[in-house]
Order: structure tokens, then C-alpha cells, then sequence
């Protein structure tokens, strides 16, 4: 298992791009990994979260939950949108407009982004639009656990500790209140696959996120 390092300025902060189709995407695919990151980094990190799909309520708990996460970070920036869930197909012009436009006023040096053959339409576009508006950045593709069973094989993997695990896992629950009926939305099923990208990984602490990366120069 190879430690990939990140070539950065050590006074500049590192800057990281998020991006989700829904609320609670970003958190789940690499909450973790932005604890790690912040803690890390001591601060020195410059975020701008970007989710594009919510509603009143699954707004303020976007918020909400986005800030628990960048509790720690020296700069911050939440934007929700109000694209239609389900649909980003047919909002594929505007959706493109909005990161041309993120891109005009942040460079990142990390993009956590959706996976590509994830089988949610809104997952594919966003991922689809990532790679095309970004040609010279990092992107690892994270994964979202769901009914459709389009888990993979990831390649690119970041340990996280016990207490990053906990932390991640109470953030979620008890932010996205309005999701707990789902039945996927547990404990135990964030848990599970930490705890199988970690037994993949050899990771020191039992637990992983695990992402897709397909052009890293080192």
C-alpha cells in the first residue's frame, strides 16, 4: 500500500472542493476524510461545499450538518441549490453553468466528487460535469451505498480513526432528520462499509473511506 503525498505550498491552506447532488451525499461519501483533512491541516484549510439538489428543510439540515464537518476549518463556503432530485439530466446546461462558475472563483487542490458508474442519474451527471470542467486537478470519486448494488473496487483509500468514524457517523444521523424513515440511513450501514474499505486497505485503525481516483500524477 503506497501513501499518496500532496505537492503543496505548507503556508497556503489546502484547498478542497466538494461536490453532491443531494444533501447528505458529500457527508457520507468522505465526512470522514474532510475530519482527517481539517484536523491535519491544523485549520489551514480553504473548503467550498457545494451540494445542488435540496428543499426547505433538507436545506437547513445541509447547512447544519456542513458546518459540524468544517467546524475546524480556517475558510468556509456552504452553497445549497434547488435542483430537482432526479432530474439532473434534463438540467444539464444549468447544473454546468453553476461549477463553470464555482471555477471562476476557487482552485482547488482536492475535488471529492461522485463516482462515475454510479447508477443514480444525478450522481453520474455531477461526476460526468466534474471531469469536464476540471482537467488539471485531483478528483477522487466517492461512494454513496444504496438499493441499486453499484458498489465497486476503489483504489485510493484514507484510514480513519475511531473517533473520526464516530464523529462522522453522529453528524449525519442526527442532522438529517427528515431521513431517518430511510432504511438505509443507519449506523450500522455507515459503519459496515468503513469498516470493509479498512479490512481492503490494512488500515491501522479498522476503518476507511474509499474513493476513485483515475489520472494522479506523482
Amino acid at each position: 500500500m503506497q501513501k499518496l503525498v500532496l505537492d503543496r505550498h505548507h503556508t497556503a491552506p489546502l484547498k478542497i472542493l466538494c461536490l453532491g447532488a443531494h444533501c447528505d451525499d458529500i457527508e457520507i461519501g468522505c465526512g470522514g476524510t474532510m475530519l482527517k483533512l481539517i484536523e491535519e491541516c491544523a485549520g489551514k484549510v480553504s473548503v467550498y461545499w457545494q451540494v445542488l439538489s435540496s428543499n426547505d428543510v433538507r436545506a437547513s439540515e445541509a447547512r447544519t450538518c456542513a458546518d459540524l464537518f468544517l467546524e475546524g476549518a480556517d475558510q468556509k463556503r456552504i452553497d445549497v441549490g434547488t435542483y430537482r432530485d432526479g432530474f439532473f439530466p434534463a438540467h444539464w446546461t444549468q447544473i454546468k453553468e453553476q461549477f463553470e462558475n464555482v471555477k471562476k472563483h476557487f482552485n482547488p487542490d482536492i475535488i471529492f466528487t461522485h463516482y462515475r458508474d454510479d447508477r443514480h442519474q444525478d450522481h453520474r451527471v455531477v461526476s460526468d460535469l466534474t471531469w469536464n470542467t476540471y482537467r488539471n486537478h485531483l478528483i477522487l470519486e466517492y461512494e454513496i451505498p444504496k438499493y441499486d448494488g453499484d458498489l465497486g473496487a476503489p483504489n485510493v483509500f484514507a484510514e480513519l480513526g475511531e473517533a473520526h468514524v464516530k464523529t462522522k457517523t453522529r453528524h449525519i444521523l442526527d442532522s438529517f432528520q427528515s431521513q431517518r424513515t430511510k432504511h438505509w440511513l443507519t449506523e450500522d450501514t455507515l459503519l459496515a462499509l468503513m469498516r470493509i474499505r479498512g479490512v481492503e486497505c490494512s488500515s491501522n485503525h479498522a476503518y476507511a473511506e474509499a474513493f476513485y481516483g483515475r489520472k494522479i500524477t506523482l
